[in-house]
């Protein structure tokens, strides 16, 4: 399934972290992040994803991005075990 990290209409630049050292050779996960172009009656749609194949011995860290109008950062299991991270969405102050 897809478990959703953060959904949110709050401006900012932010960048996601991820601790996947939990995963297995045979596992694979799709993060994938989301934003509204336009502010009123906008569509949330798909703009970057990222792979997680096997074993992980480093964190995960996205580009920042400038978010505006409504926006989700999300990750599925695409195949393997389901797994447990410790995830971050920092902001810029």
């Amino acid at each position: 399934g897809t478990t959703t990290l953060q959904t949110k209409a709050e401006a900012g630049v932010y960048q996601l972290w991820i601790d996947a050292a939990t995963m297995a050779k045979g596992d694979e996960f799709i993060i994938r992040v989301y934003e509204i172009v336009k502010p009123a009656g906008g569509t949330k749609r798909l703009f970057s994803q990222w792979s997680l194949q096997g074993v992980q011995t480093e964190n995960f860290v996205t580009p920042t991005f400038i978010l505006l109008y409504g926006w989700e950062m999300t990750i599925a299991k695409i195949a393997g075990t389901d797994r447990a991270f410790d995830a971050s969405i920092r902001k810029v102050a």
